[in-house]
């Protein structure tokens, strides 16, 4: 890659730094802009979802590293195409999967237009992918840390998006990130990676529901399969396929979520056989290159700790029908399905409706 302008998505945390060090050693101009989302909730209050702290982390890491640093607001988009489909997702009995989202429609989309209204090629961000040419194509390709892999995570990312995307750290493992950063002298070399979801600070998401549409959560029968009553769920909302804690019944064996109906109020509780399932629908899907054609054998990943597993595709327009080779625990609609071929991610679709 020829040295150029490129902008550096910089949260404060270890990976990021590490990236826009690592550009900025390779003599590219390096612009470094963070995030914030200061979003107020249905209560008036503001939760502090992009954290002073990452900012000022950011901004220190800019500072050694000597390139500019800006924060942009991103409430408008974060509160448009991320938390309005998360809060209507679980209140219609689903999981939705709101680091998707925020990578198709907030990183890829309005802060890839802001890199170019700072005159920038490419936009750069720490997460653990790669990006291959082949012929006139970009390939979505795994991260060499396998444990680190975020490809499920930017599955939706197009062409055109590709053409224009760097991944500083796709060739890297952990641990040599971390040493990186020693060797630039950052302070956030040591700093923890975080887990939580940008706009949940406390990772707490019923709280976080109960405040955004406390009307909308109301208690309801806890069934099996056939109906029957075996106790009360506190609202459709606060369970999700193959949750297993928190039921409050005791049935003589372990028994988990098995599916939720929430235009009844249900939630359906069972043993583990009854989550295990092979056929599931998924829709709104998008391809990362050439769209799928025909019935293929591919692997499928249904969630981000879900190890890809081997099944068949048949591809019908903007839907696919997908059946796994062995059952699997906890198919989710809401939940994103990512279809890789081998190390390469070919698209991915949502979770619409499990079949068998």
């Amino acid at each position: 890659m020829k040295k150029t302008r490129i902008v550096v998505a910089m949260s404060g945390g270890v990976d990021s730094s590490v990236a826009a060090a690592l550009l900025k050693e390779q003599g590219h101009e390096v612009i470094g802009i963070t995030m914030c989302f200061n979003l107020a909730d249905a209560t008036g209050k503001h939760p502090a979802c992009c954290g002073v702290q990452g900012v000022e982390d950011a901004r220190r890491v800019a500072h050694t590293l000597g390139i500019p640093h800006y924060v942009v607001n991103m409430q408008k988009a974060l509160h448009e195409y991320v938390i309005k489909d998360f809060c209507a997702e679980y209140l219609s009995g689903r999981t939705p999967n709101p680091c998707v989202r925020c990578n198709q429609f907030v990183k890829f989309d309005a802060l890839l237009k802001k890199s170019f209204a700072y005159e920038a090629e490419y936009l750069a961000t720490g997460h653990y992918a790669r990006i291959v040419r082949s012929g006139k194509l970009f390939l979505l390709k795994k991260a060499h840390d396998t444990r680190k892999d975020q490809s499920y995570f930017l599955h939706r990312v197009n062409q055109e998006q590709l053409r224009h995307i760097v991944f500083p750290l796709g060739g890297l493992i952990k641990d040599e990130v971390r040493g990186l950063a020693r060797k630039f002298g950052l302070a956030v070399a040591a700093k923890p990676d975080s887990q939580e979801i940008c706009f949940l600070p406390d990772n707490n998401y019923r709280g976080f529901l109960q405040r955004f549409a406390p009307a909308a959560i109301t208690p309801g029968p806890l069934c099996d399969k056939n109906g029957k009553e075996l106790g009360m769920h506190k609202g459709t909302a606060f369970y999700t396929i193959g949750q297993r804690e928190g039921l409050g019944v005791a049935l003589g064996y372990p028994a988990y979520v098995s599916s939720i109906d929430a235009e009844r109020n249900m939630v359906i509780v069972g043993p583990r056989d009854e989550v295990m399932k092979r056929e599931f629908l998924i829709s709104d899907v998008h391809y990362c290159g050439l769209p799928l054609k025909k019935k293929v054998a591919l692997c499928v990943r249904i969630r981000y700790n879900h190890k890809e597993s081997p099944a068949v595709v048949e591809p019908a327009g903007t839907k696919c029908a997908i059946c796994f080779k062995t059952p699997q625990f906890a198919i989710t609609p809401g939940q994103s399905a990512v279809l890789y071929n081998k190390n390469t991610v070919v698209g991915g679709g949502i979770i619409e409706k499990v079949v068998a």
